[in-house]
C-alpha cells in the first residue's frame, strides 16, 4: 500500500524559509513523477511543482518559479520542497501526491492526475 507522509510545515514570518519533505512507502518510487499541491481555505487545489523520476526535469507553477525549488533522493523515497521568500499567500495546505503510472509526464498539473496523496501539511506565512 502506497503511503505519502509529507512534513517540515509550520509558521513562518513574510520573507522566510520552510522546507517541506515528503517520505513514500510501499513502492519504489524512483520510477514515478512527484508533485506537490496546495490548497488555502475556500480555494480549489493547485499545482505547485513536479519532477521527473530521475530529478533531470522539474515544472513549477509560475506563482512559485524562482523561489521554490523541488529535489528528491531516490536513495531515501523522499520528495523535498524548498520554500524561500515566502508570501502570506503562499499560506496552504501543502500535500505531496504521485500518479499511478510509471514514467509518466512531469508535465502533468491536475489533481486528478495524481492518484496517491498524503495527508498535507500546513503552511502558514504572517506578513
Amino acid at each position: 500500500q502506497v503511503q505519502l507522509v509529507e512534513s517540515g510545515g509550520g509558521l513562518v514570518q513574510a520573507g522566510g524559509s520552510l522546507r517541506l519533505s515528503c517520505a513514500a512507502s510501499g513502492r519504489t518510487f524512483s520510477s514515478y513523477v512527484m508533485g506537490w499541491f496546495r490548497q488555502a481555505p475556500g480555494k480549489e487545489r493547485e499545482f505547485v511543482a513536479a519532477i521527473r523520476w530521475d530529478g533531470t526535469i522539474t515544472h513549477y507553477n509560475d506563482a512559485v518559479k524562482g523561489r521554490f525549488t523541488i529535489s528528491r533522493d531516490n536513495a531515501k523515497n523522499t520528495v523535498y520542497l524548498q520554500m524561500n521568500s515566502l508570501k502570506p499567500e503562499d499560506t496552504a495546505v501543502y500535500y505531496c501526491a504521485v500518479p499511478r503510472a510509471v514514467f509518466g509526464s512531469t508535465y502533468r498539473v491536475l489533481p486528478r492526475e495524481y492518484d496517491y496523496w498524503g495527508q498535507g501539511t500546513q503552511v502558514t506565512v504572517s506578513s
